[in-house]
């Protein structure tokens, strides 16, 4: 082999040895192996909630074993393909896309190291609220529903309407909440919360004037049913009324959309994208009970950074990414400060770029 091609390799073994100790690859297995146990135990799926929150995390364990031992299986393919690179020319190019291959996947599993919060490997909710500007908000609302529906739709996520609302005149969305359901999505989705600004040409404009608008993206986990919120169902008011479609068309004749009030801290929750009374109210509650989590969790946070005297910024209030398609085309984090030119394909989903660039960012920090 050439100098260069055992630089190569020694770059990638030391890759591979350093996401065994990240990952702690040891760890895992005793904690796969003690759920397995677990899983096969007599009575375990009496249980079904409890079940589904311990079949997932094993399943989630042994998705991150599994990609570790096939980084290590591509490091030894690529080792012979070099070795056998002198008799072949062949096997030169095969140990070259193997080495890419193995490049991608040590940046995959570095990325998925970075989600070790207690929610990170869940299911997320996110939802989209439109800012000052009529018409042009709701327009923006729907785009950024459309972004973060294709995003999902790419990675292999789940995606669940639970309340997306039409907007006035037949534009855009009033409002977007969707779940989404996939490995890491909680973590990954994290980069989103905050104020996300919009410069163009407005369609809706007859005078063809640029507009600046802004949404406002909330991103929270979708609890396990085992974590205790302060949530008393007595506190809770319960509306229900009938569900609507784009341009205000009923979905159906019955009152099966849910609107919770929470009286204490006023928060209200809507949910009509279920098919039932029952889905919609069960739905809103799971939404209720992680803005509740998130309110005492920032409260808590808010009250240490008293203590020592921080000054807390507002996250969810802050702009944190600016979409430019006119009088030129950019997409610029205002955090990580990663951008692209690229606008069109930002908005069709394409969004690992700027989700895994802010948590590197964060990471650094």
């Amino acid at each position: 082999m050439a100098d260069k091609e055992i630089k190569e390799l020694k770059e990638a073994a030391r890759r591979v040895d350093d996401a065994h100790a990240y990952l702690h690859i040891e760890e895992k297995e005793a904690e796969l192996a003690r759920l397995d146990e677990q899983i096969a135990s007599p009575g375990f799926w009496d249980d079904t909630t409890h079940a589904q929150v311990v079949s997932k995390q094993a399943s989630n364990v042994r998705a991150t074993i599994q990609e570790y031992l096939d980084a290590r299986a591509l490091l030894e393919d690529v080792r012979t393909a070099f070795e056998l690179a002198s008799e072949d020319d062949l096997f030169a190019a095969e140990a070259q896309e193997g080495l890419s291959r193995l490049d991608a996947m040590l940046d995959g599993l570095e990325v998925a190291s970075w989600f070790s919060g207690r929610f990170d490997a869940g299911d997320a909710i996110l939802t989209v609220n439109p800012g000052q500007g009529g018409l042009e908000a709701q327009d923006w609302t729907e785009m950024l529903y459309r972004m973060y529906t294709r995003y999902a739709e790419s990675k292999g996520w789940k995606v669940r309407d639970l309340d997306v609302v039409a907007g006035s005149d037949a534009v855009g969305l009033d409002k977007a909440t969707i779940q989404i359901e996939g490995r890491n999505a909680y973590g990954m989705l994290t980069s989103e919360s905050g104020v996300h600004r919009l410069v163009r040409i407005s369609p809706t404009d007859d005078k063809k004037r640029r507009h600046t608008t802004f949404a406002g993206v909330e991103v929270l986990p979708v609890l396990p049913d085992d974590i205790e919120v302060d949530l008393n169902v007595a506190d809770v008011r319960v509306d229900v009324y009938r569900s609507s479609g784009p341009g205000g068309q009923c979905v159906n004749t019955t009152d099966s959309a849910v609107r919770l009030t929470h009286i204490p801290t006023g928060i209200v929750v809507t949910c009509q994208n279920e098919k039932s009374q029952l889905q919609n109210k069960e739905a809103a509650f799971k939404v209720l009970r992680a803005k509740l989590y998130e309110l005492e969790r920032q409260k808590r946070e808010e009250e240490l950074a008293e203590l020592r005297g921080e000054r807390m910024e507002n996250t969810f209030g802050s702009q944190i990414r600016n979409y430019v398609l006119y009088p030129y085309q950019m997409v610029k984090d205002l955090r990580s400060g990663i951008e692209t030119g690229n606008v069109d394909a930002v908005l069709g989903g394409d969004l690992d770029e700027f989700v895994i660039g802010y948590h590197r960012w964060k990471a650094a920090q």
